[in-house]
């Protein structure tokens, strides 16, 4: 098995990995990891399921990233990895079930309509 690709999407972000086994570096768009998520917030949520499971040294990730900002983009890369991990071993899908990291979150931002200033936001009224 030489690798292992996985989707994951949140808002308009869409993470493709290739998972395959390796030391534990995780390269996003040809740069290293630290580098695109400089904070340690969005690290760890990257990470999640590699923690949660004792693999975060055990597989090479070689991420492409596209749309969204940066949380979106972690969290897309969080639901990629558990994809991938239950791929490897099924048997730990129900550990990342329980604490909703297989959920895909539908969330998305709704068009603004016409004759309104935001998609649910009306204009002032005034009756004189």
């Amino acid at each position: 098995m030489s690798y292992i690709n996985t989707i994951g999407r949140r808002k308009s972000a869409v993470a493709r990995i290739y998972l395959s086994e390796g030391k534990g570096q995780i390269t996003i768009n040809d740069r290293a990891f630290d580098n695109y998520f400089p904070t340690l917030q969005l690290q760890h949520i990257v990470k999640q399921p590699l923690d949660m499971l004792n693999l975060s040294d055990k597989y090479d990730i070689k991420v492409n990233l596209d749309g969204g900002g940066y949380k979106g983009q972690s969290e897309a890369l969080r639901l990629a990895i558990a994809r991938a991990m239950v791929i490897i071993n099924p048997e730990v899908k129900s550990v990342l079930k329980t604490q909703g990291l297989l959920t895909r979150d539908p969330r998305e931002v709704e068009r603004k309509k016409p004759g309104r200033p935001k998609a649910r936001k009306r204009f002032q009224f005034s009756k004189r």
